[in-house]
């Protein structure tokens, strides 16, 4: 074993207790905490949702799976914190990439 961490084998061996809890899927529903805020391009999109009981702005490529759209792992989740601090420095980041193009 190396001095960076457990190899894959030896996480295998863990008992029941520690295995971690397995991912379910969400089902489909008529009633969802998501807002589509707009589309950046084709596939991807800004949305409000609501995730673990908190209010995030998700920012994620989509891509199709059985003629259904699908979240991607591209992408990113923003707490409300981290959102007013993006916010705040809007004009920062246009000034920059005015500078820069």
């Amino acid at each position: 074993m190396s001095a960076r961490g457990k190899r894959k084998d030896d996480e295998d061996h863990a008992s029941e207790g520690d295995a971690p809890p397995k991912k379910t899927l969400k089902k489909d529903s008529e009633e969802t905490d998501e807002i589509v805020v707009c589309e950046i391009s084709k596939n991807r999109r800004v949305m409000v949702r609501n995730w673990q009981g908190k209010i995030v702005v998700d920012i994620r490529e989509f891509y199709v799976k059985d003629g259904k759209e699908m979240p991607g792992k591209k992408g990113i989740s923003l707490s409300l914190d981290q959102w007013n601090v993006l916010r705040n420095h809007v004009e920062e980041i246009d000034k920059a990439v005015n500078e820069n193009s």
